[in-house]
This record gives structure tokens, sequence and C-alpha cells, in this order.
């Protein structure tokens, strides 16, 4: 069982080659992947100089009346924004702050900003030989390793050869969109494609946008163009995106977790979307445990994303799905992000069990996966507290 998960944040990038403002584009697009990163969000614009507003808390709700505040406090043809849930350094609120994303570097002639989803393994050996070259170099996170390194590099050539030698150098995952302070919007991934990261574009053709999910392109009426691969750069320009392979990795690896958990259902990753690889799991488990099967009387998820997995058990194996968790729509915190006191107290207000579907019959409970254990153990607490005769777990990852 995990201890502890520290994974998940979304990055989106945009640009619009007729010049109108990219910013209601960002804000969508990170809307759409709040369930990404619930603990810092920013905005960064450029239109011949960069604009920044980072914050705590998940991407807020802007009404009407303030909409106009933001475009004038956010202008630009071209932009990226990050969600975040820490995946280094420190979690107090301080440190948090200093942490939200994008991040920018720059000096009179060279500049660069970023947003970072991914945790990179190296991190200390970056850190010693930074500090070797700026000894005032303060590392609050991995994504200050990757900025400085983009930064070095550009300062001794052009965007190709620091991405590379990013690629070359820096070991773990990282998905990054960014900007350039020539204006330009670019993206790559790490050698082994770890993290998801998507391109698309307007139906004119004219807008160019990057996202961690498809639903950040969906919300905005994008299409979807493709995936980023493994060890590629991509460039936006008003003929498209230019692609670069500069590294063959050896192996592609993009993380499970992403079809267990991290992922929207209705995102697409390969050529499925997410629920429908989720509703395959359950139908491995329907056939791999066929015999416990024949002995339960319903499945049951824990929502939400248990519930695709839920789906395809029921479909295998004949079982009643009976909807019998129901999750509280505006309690949204994550369980294993809280503080241990908190936590057991949040998930039982989380999750409603309607204990007359339940009591008497033996549950086949369908869930995504196990991190630290919290949700599965409140959930069975309450199931057989609610008069349920026998409790049978079927786990995806």
């Amino acid at each position: 069982m995990l201890k502890e998960l520290k994974e998940a944040c979304g990055v989106f990038g945009v640009q619009d080659f007729e010049g109108r403002k990219v910013f209601p584009y960002i804000y969508w697009g990170l809307r759409s992947q709040n369930h990404r990163g619930h603990q810092s969000h920013g905005f960064l614009t450029f239109d011949g100089e960069f604009h920044v507003h980072r914050g705590l808390d998940l991407v807020p709700k802007i009404g009407r009346e303030e909409i106009q505040g933001w475009l004038d406090r956010l202008p630009g043809h071209v932009g990226i924004g990050n969600i975040r849930y820490t995946t280094s350094g420190k979690t107090d609120e301080q440190s948090l702050v200093r942490g939200a994303q994008p991040l920018l570097i720059q000096s009179e002639k060279i500049g660069v900003a970023i947003s970072f989803n991914g945790n990179i393994v190296n991190n200390s050996q970056l850190r010693r030989e930074l500090k070797k070259k700026f000894p005032d170099f303060f590392c609050e996170c991995d994504a200050d390793l990757i900025c400085r390194k983009l930064f070095m590099g550009m300062k001794n050539g052009g965007l190709v050869s620091s991405v590379r030698a990013c690629m070359r150098e820096i070991e773990g995952a990282f998905s990054i969109a960014g900007v350039t302070k020539n204006g330009e919007l670019f993206a790559f991934k790490d050698p082994h494609g770890i993290r998801p990261l998507c391109c698309g574009h307007s139906e004119d053709h004219k807008i160019h946008a990057i996202s961690s999910e498809t639903v950040g392109l969906d919300i905005n009426g994008f299409e979807h163009g493709f995936e980023v691969r493994p060890g590629e750069l991509v460039t936006a320009s008003k003929d498209g995106f230019t692609r670069e392979q500069l590294i063959r990795g050896e192996k592609k690896a993009l993380c499970g977790f992403e079809f267990a958990y991290f992922s929207r259902p209705d995102s697409t990753l390969g050529k499925k979307h997410v629920y429908e690889v989720r509703e395959d799991f359950g139908r491995n488990l329907g056939r791999e445990y066929s015999e416990i099967a024949k002995k339960v009387d319903v499945v049951m998820s824990i929502p939400e994303t248990g519930d695709d997995a839920a789906y395809g058990l029921h479909e295998e194996t004949g079982v009643r799905w009976e909807r019998a968790s129901r999750r509280h729509r505006y309690v949204t915190e994550r369980a294993f992000i809280l503080l241990q006191r908190e936590r057991y107290s949040t998930i039982d207000r989380k999750v409603n069990i309607l204990d007359r579907k339940i009591r008497g019959k033996s549950i086949a409970v369908v869930e995504d996966s196990i991190v630290r254990g919290d949700t599965t153990k409140v959930i069975v607490e309450k199931l057989r507290k609610h008069g349920a005769k026998k409790v049978h777990m079927f786990i995806t990852f």
C-alpha cells in the first residue's frame, strides 16, 4: 500500500495568432482540470511583458462583474496556467505560496515561464549543481529546478538545446507548457512520457492550445490534435505545432494511475476515453474472481472514480449494480491531502450509504485504488454499521 500520493498537477497553455486576449481560455482550461490540484493555481499571460497572478486553493469562480478586471490584469495573446498539488517541498502556507506556478525567470534579454506537472527524482543532485553557479538560488519545488535549467540553457543557446539538456540531465516525470520572452508557446515531455500532455486547436486553426487532459481542450471548444510524444518538443506557430523528437526513450511509461484515478473519465488517453478503460478494469476483476462474484448479492462502488469499474464488474458478472453509495457533491476535499485528524470525519461526511439497499446482503464494493486506505476503512465500517452481511473489496489498482 502506498503511504502517500504526491503526483497530480495540471497545466494549460494557449496562443491566439489573431492577437486576442487568451485569459478566458486559460481560466476554463484550468477549471476543467481542478481535480488535478487543489492547493494552488496560477495564470501567466504575455503581451510583450509577462503578467502573473497566483493564489492558493482551487481556481476561483469569477463573477460577471469581475471579468474585465481580470482581463485588464492579465492581457496578452499567449499564456499558461497551472493547478498544483505539491509534489515536492514543504506544505505550510508560506511554502505553498512560493511554490505556486507558473514560474518565471527573466533577464533583460532572456526570459522563460513554465507550468510543470511531474516529479523529479534527482532533485538533490540538480540543486547542488545549481548552487555552485548561483549561490543565492533557493529551490522551493521541482519546477524551480526545471525553470532555472531552461533559463541557463537559453543563455548559452536556444530553446531546443536547452530542452534537450533538460531531457538528458533531469530524471523523473515532467510534462511542461511554457512561454519565452519572444512570446513563443512551447511544451515538452520527459523521455518516458510519464505524465499526459496533449495539443489541440480551434476550428479555424487560429488558436493553439496545450493541456494535461483533453477536457481542457473540450471545454474551450478546441479540437484534439495529438498527444505529445515522450522526449518531444512542440512549439506553436500560426501554421500549427512544430514537433521535434529530441530524445528517444528506451520505453514508454505513462503512469497507470492516470487511468485509475487522476484523469477525468471523459478525458482521452491513447485511443480510449478513461471511463472505457476503467470499465475494462471492472470486467477483468469479474473474470478473475468469478467464483467470489457468484456469492455476492449486489455490486456497489465507492463514488465517483469507482463507478465505471463497478459498471464493468456488473456487466461481466450479471450481478446488479446498486447505487447504494452517494457522494455529497459539495464536500470536495481529497482524503489523502488532509491532515490525519481531519481525514476520518471528512470521509465519513463525504459518502452517504443507503442502508435499506445493503442491509443483510453480501456486497461487492468496487474501489479504484488504495493509497493510505483511509477511505476504504471508513466505508467498510459504515457498511457493517448499516447491516451488510459480508463485504468483498474489489480494487482495480
